[in-house]
């Protein structure tokens, strides 16, 4: 008679399959997990919209990629006024009034990034997106030595793509909460009623160099002031 001598991995294979049988006798059933489920979902980093609103901090927001002819007016009034806000340049912007750009660096303004060229971020691959960025912060190092960190997608577009391009440069993307739309140009008087009727703490507050802004601008800082808010730059706003 021959004597079947079984080698140890046929015993754990027996014993493996003796546990399954068992286990499913039981009404137990093994679930391996999904491939899917076992990937750390990757997160869309969100935008800033404002800071935290039970704080007396407010930031001014002015994006950049004309009118310059209104910038030595603004920085009069910020000066007058003691205030410090954030300016989001364009590099072409940047790359045509770097004395201009300079001297907000040098009255101590922060600095922020507005893409290169003002196209439509959305409509942008990532890869386009990274390059404006990139362009952007190497023409305002130039004109400043400013190296920015804060990026204000043109227009406010904001997909999961623009995102993502900003985030992979180690930026953070800044909206807003309080719109003067000053871009359409209406009166000072307009502009200054849409911001003291949104207002509130953390606010970031969006403008352009405009005629009208530039007008509004001492009423809703005088204003704003006295009812206990203090101008900051956004990066101070929201604790960056």
């Amino acid at each position: 008679m021959k004597v079947l001598f079984l080698g140890k991995k046929i015993w754990l294979a027996i014993g493996c399959g003796l546990l399954a049988v068992c286990l499913v006798a039981l009404g137990v059933s093994l679930v391996l997990p999904d491939a899917e489920e076992t990937t750390a979902e990757v997160q869309t980093p969100e935008p800033y919209r404002s800071g935290a609103e039970e704080s007396s901090c407010i930031s001014l927001g002015i994006n950049v990629d004309w009118g310059e002819e209104y910038i030595p007016d603004m920085l009069e009034t910020f000066a007058d006024e003691g205030i410090v806000v954030t300016f989001f340049l364009t590099g072409r912007w940047a790359d045509n009034n770097p004395e201009l750009a300079a001297d907000i660096a040098a009255a101590g303004h922060e600095i922020g990034n507005h893409g290169y060229s003002h196209t439509s971020p959305n409509a942008s691959s990532q890869e386009e997106i990274t390059d404006e960025i990139q362009r952007t912060e190497q023409s305002i190092k130039a004109a400043t030595g400013v190296t920015t960190t804060l990026y204000a997608p043109p227009s406010g577009e904001c997909e999961a793509h623009v995102l993502e391009a900003a985030d992979n440069l180690g930026y953070d993307t800044i909206l807003w909460s309080v719109d003067t739309i000053d871009w359409q140009k209406p009166d000072a008087a307009t502009i200054i009623e849409r911001v003291e009727s949104k207002i509130h703490g953390g606010a970031i507050i969006l403008a352009h160099p405009t005629a009208s802004t530039v007008e509004a601008l001492p009423t809703i800082i005088d204003d704003l002031k006295e009812e206990g808010y203090n101008f900051v730059t956004v990066s101070s706003n929201l604790g960056l």
